[in-house]
């Protein structure tokens, strides 16, 4: 998705965010850093960009009111874009606002960078773009070096894997009446990490095809993990066949059509209803709207397909993997054992 192939670091500047709450400060840098060295600068595009270079998901910089210019990071952004000069006294302000809304208790400080790139590419057109970048994990790093008669062994403290970037985003100037493009990495799992994308940039995802087909399959996901055993009586390979359907569905099919999935996969009309029915409260609940036709996105399906669980477990002895026809596997019970058991019929053993 983010290509940095012909992209060049034009300016960086490095701050220090406490968290608020626990009455930790912030540091700010009174200049940019100047980078002479060409391998630093290259090291520094590893680390920042890399991570961006699997990343499907678009957003937007967005605003509960519907007014932009009361996004804090789209106006900084703008203000970049438009005065490249003022980079390091926006980056500033940036890290000031960072350090505002870091008020969960469970938020690690960190170093902040704000970046601005030349030439930086996304879905195939280079654009100026912003980074801003939080490194929160620090690693000790042994350290060989050669001496006269053999090797000294040393080591460094609080170092920083440019392999593992904790959080950042990178903001695109392009669609700015839109909110921009932005990027987004964030590889802290837990709850109170919403603060990057909810507080911090304050962001709403875009509504493209990769966003419908990947909520689409979510969705139908949850509907049949969830919702079905509510309504109806299903077994569980019956499940599993009705995840493996839509799965099918999606790989062969270069456009979604509502009702033609809806009888493909489902194929009952009390399943289909309920289904719909569970599409329009997500869409309501989550003011996400899909539309019931659009280009099916390769790569939505391939993550949505690696969630996708077609795994029958039992007990703690045996997990059974169904890709194909469940009318080849039988559950039975043995009155004798008092136990449950299944049957698989298959041609060839590998």
């Amino acid at each position: 998705m983010v290509s940095y192939f012909d992209a060049t670091l034009s300016q960086l500047s490095i701050h220090y965010t406490g968290n608020k709450l626990q009455d930790e400060l912030y540091r700010l840098s009174d200049k940019p850093l100047a980078i002479a060295d060409e391998t630093l600068s290259d090291l520094l595009m590893q680390y920042f960009i890399k991570p961006f270079d699997k990343v499907n998901e678009v957003y937007r910089l967005s605003h509960p009111s519907g007014n932009l210019g009361l996004n804090e990071l789209f106006h900084f952004s703008s203000g970049i874009f438009t005065n490249p000069e003022n980079f390091h006294e926006n980056s500033i302000q940036i890290a000031k606002h960072l350090y505002d809304v870091s008020s969960h208790p469970k938020i690690k400080p960190g170093e902040l960078y704000v970046v601005y790139f030349n030439r930086l590419q996304i879905e195939g057109e280079l654009h100026e773009a912003i980074g801003i970048f939080k490194s929160e994990t620090k690693e000790a790093y042994l350290k060989v070096q050669t001496e006269e008669g053999g090797f000294n062994l040393n080591y460094e403290q609080e170092a920083i894997n440019i392999k593992k970037l904790d959080k950042g985003c990178v903001i695109f100037n392009t669609e700015k009446e839109e909110g921009y493009k932005v990027t987004i990495v964030d590889q802290t799992n837990n709850n109170e990490a919403a603060y990057w994308i909810d507080d911090f940039l304050n962001l709403s995802i875009r509504n493209d095809s990769y966003t419908q087909t990947n909520n689409t399959l979510s969705i139908y996901k949850k509907f049949i993990t969830t919702q079905v055993d509510e309504e109806f009586s299903v077994s569980k390979t019956d499940k599993i066949d009705l995840l493996n359907r839509s799965i099918k569905y999606f790989k062969e099919k270069d456009q979604f059509n509502m009702d033609e999935f809806s009888n493909e996969v489902i194929g009952y009309a009390e399943g289909i209803e309920s289904f719909k029915t569970y599409k329009k409260n997500y869409e309501q609940e989550f003011d996400a709207p899909i539309t019931d036709n659009f280009s099916i996105n390769t790569a939505a399906v391939k993550k949505q397909a690696r969630a996708y669980k077609s795994i029958l477990k039992l007990d703690k002895n045996f997990h059974i993997y169904i890709h194909g026809n469940k009318d080849l596997i039988e559950k039975g019970f043995d009155e004798e054992k008092n136990m449950s058991f299944y049957k698989v019929y298959f041609r060839d053993e590998q």
